[in-house]
C-alpha cells in the first residue's frame, strides 16, 4: 500500500504541475498532505513535516540572502560589463547566446555548488535573453543540462556521497567516469545549439521585422545581422544593413529586415533602458566597481573553501555590501523591499517541499518504495544490477534526496549486485550517471532558486528539460558501459 500510495502521490504531484492546475508551491504541500493521512499518518504528520522543515532552514536562509547578495551585485552594477562582453562575444545570434549560456554555466559549475552556478549565469545571462525577446526557459534548461551534467565532479556531492556508502575511495569512482563526462557535455552543447536555432526561427516568426528574412532570393548589400539569415518562406537572402526602419517593402515587392546590431548592442548601451541593465539606473555605483568585485571574489573564495557555513557567509556579504553601497537605511530598506519577490517565491517552495519529503520519511513511503524496486529485479538480471542501477538512479535521485538514494538504496543494491560478481566501484559509478536528471528536482533547492530568479514556471522548465536530461544520464550510462567503467558480472 505504501508502495502504491508513493508513486501515485508523485505522480499527482508532477500532472498538477505540469498541467499548471496548482502552483509547486500549493502541489508540495497538498498533495503529500493529502496522501499522507491517507497513509495512515494522523496528527503525527504535522510532527513528521517539521523535522523535515529543521533541515531546510540553513537552505532557506543560504537560498534568501544569496538572493540578496547577487540581487544587490547586479543593481549596483557589477555584472555590466561581463554582459556587454558576452553580447559583443557572441553578438545578436540566440543560437550563439544559447550555446555561450551553456558553456557558461558548465565552466561556472565547477565550483561544485548549483546555487552559485544558477545565479551567476542567471545574472549574467537573463538580460540578454530579455533583451533579445528570448524565453527564459530555455535559458533554465541549458543552464539545467550543464549544472547537471557536472554534478558528477568529486566535491559536487553524489560521487563523494556513493563512494561513502560502498566504502570505496572517490578517485576510483570518478576518474573512469571521465569519458562519460565528456560525452554528456557533448550532448549538452547539442541541445544547446538545436534550441537556439529554435530560438532563432521562432524569433523570426514571432518579429519578423527585426529577425525575419527577405521573402525572395534576392540578395542586398551589406551583411547579415546575426540570427536573420537564413531561409524564409518562400525563398533565402541576406538583410540590407540599415534597412527600411520600419520594415517596408521597398521597390520590387523584397522586405528589407531591420538589421539590428547597432540598435541592439551599441557604444551608448541605449538599447539596455527599462532592463535591468538600465545604464541610467539610479543603484548603479561605478566608483564602487572594485570593491564591489573584491567583496565578491572573496565570497566565492570562501565558498569553495567551505571554511565557513555558506548561509553566514552570504549573511554577512549582504549586510556589507548593503551597508558600503546604500549608507542610508531608506535605501537599504528598498533594495531589501525590491527582491522581496524573489525571496518569498524560492524561500516559500523550499519550505513547502518539507512537506513532501516528511511525508515520504515519515511514512515510511521512500523504505517501502526502495525495497519494492529491490525486490522486481528478476535473478537473471543480477549480473546487469550496474546497469540497472543506472537506469533507477534517473527517477529515483528525482523522486527522492542524494542521501536518501546513496545511503538508503545504493548499499542495498551493491550487497544485491555482489552476489552476482559486480563490484562496488561499477555499481558507484553507475548510480551517478542519473544526476542532469536529479538536478531538476523540485526536492533541490538550486533549481527552485534558478526558475525563481529567471520568473520560470516549474512545470514550464520540466517540460523543456527532463527528456533531454534522461537522454543525457543514459548516454553517460552507455559510455560509462563502453569503456568499462560500469561492468556486467
Amino acid at each position: 500500500m505504501l508502495v502504491i500510495l508513493g508513486f501515485a502521490m508523485i505522480a499527482v504531484f508532477m500532472v498538477l504541475i505540469m498541467t499548471k492546475k496548482l502552483t509547486p508551491v500549493l502541489a508540495l504541500i497538498i498533495v503529500p498532505t493529502v496522501f499522507g493521512l491517507f497513509a495512515g499518518a494522523g496528527l503525527g504528520i504535522g510532527d513528521m513535516v517539521m523535522d523535515s522543515m529543521k533541515s531546510m532552514t540553513s537552505t532557506a536562509a543560504l537560498l534568501m540572502f544569496a538572493i540578496i547578495y547577487f540581487g544587490l551585485m547586479i543593481d549596483v552594477g557589477l555584472f555590466d560589463p561581463l554582459v556587454k562582453f558576452i553580447l559583443r562575444k557572441l553578438g545578436n545570434d540566440p543560437a550563439k547566446v544559447v550555446l555561450g549560456t551553456a558553456i557558461l554555466a558548465a565552466a561556472v559549475s565547477l565550483d561544485g555548488d548549483g546555487s552559485t552556478t544558477f545565479i551567476l549565469t542567471t545574472a549574467a545571462m537573463l538580460p540578454v535573453y530579455l533583451r533579445l525577446k528570448m524565453s527564459p526557459v530555455v535559458l533554465t534548461c541549458v543552464a539545467g543540462l550543464a549544472n547537471g551534467t557536472m554534478n558528477i565532479l568529486p566535491w559536487g556531492g553524489p560521487t563523494a556521497r556513493a563512494a561513502t556508502a560502498l566504502k570505496i575511495d572517490v578517485n576510483d569512482v570518478f576518474v573512469p567516469m571521465i569519458p562519460s563526462l565528456v560525452a554528456g557535455l557533448v550532448v549538452v552543447l547539442a541541445f544547446s545549439w538545436l534550441l537556439g536555432l529554435q530560438e532563432r526561427n521562432r524569433l523570426r516568426a514571432t518579429a519578423p521585422e527585426i529577425w525575419g528574412v527577405p521573402d525572395t532570393a534576392e540578395e542586398f548589400d551589406g551583411g547579415t545581422p546575426a540570427g536573420a539569415s537564413g531561409t524564409g518562406a518562400s525563398g533565402t537572402g541576406r538583410v540590407r544593413k540599415g534597412g527600411n526602419p520600419g520594415g517596408a517593402a521597398p521597390a520590387g515587392g523584397s522586405v528589407a529586415v531591420l538589421d539590428r546590431t547597432e540598435t541592439l548592442v551599441d557604444e551608448h548601451d541605449t538599447a539596455m533602458a527599462d532592463t535591468a541593465l538600465d545604464p541610467n539606473r539610479s543603484t548603479l555605483r561605478p566608483k564602487l566597481f572594485w570593491f564591489n568585485l573584491a567583496l565578491t571574489v572573496a565570497v566565492m573564495v570562501v565558498l569553495v573553501a567551505n571554511v565557513i557555513p555558506l548561509p553566514f557567509v552570504f549573511m554577512v556579504g549582504a549586510a556589507i555590501a548593503l551597508l558600503v553601497n546604500f549608507p542610508k537605511v531608506k535605501d537599504q530598506g528598498a533594495q531589501l523591499i525590491a527582491h522581496a519577490p524573489s525571496i518569498v517565491a524560492v524561500v516559500s517552495m523550499v519550505m513547502a517541499a518539507a512537506v513532501l519529503t516528511g511525508v515520504l520519511k515519515g511514512t515510511g513511503m521512500v523504505e517501502a518504495m526502495s525495497a519494492w524496486l529491490v525486490q522486481i529485479i528478476p535473478t537473471s538480471m543480477g549480473p546487469f544490477m550496474a546497469v540497472i542501477t543506472g537506469v533507477l538512479s534517473i527517477p529515483m535521485t528525482f523522486f527522492m534526496s542524494n542521501d536518501a538514494f546513496y545511503f538508503g538504496v545504493l548499499p542495498v543494491l551493491s550487497e544485491t549486485a555482489a552476489h552476482y560478481g559486480v563490484g562496488a566501484a561499477d555499481m558507484a559509478r553507475a548510480s551517478i550517471t542519473g544526476q542532469p536528471f536529479h538536478l531538476q528536482s523540485p526536492l533541490v533547492p538550486a533549481i527552485l532558486l534558478l526558475v525563481s530568479l529567471a520568473k520560470v514556471d516549474l512545470g514550464d522548465h520540466h517540460k523543456k528539460v527532463l527528456w533531454r536530461t534522461a537522454v543525457i544520464s543514459l548516454v553517460m550510462l552507455g559510455v560509462g558501459m563502453l569503456t568499462g567503467a560500469i561492468g556486467i558480472g
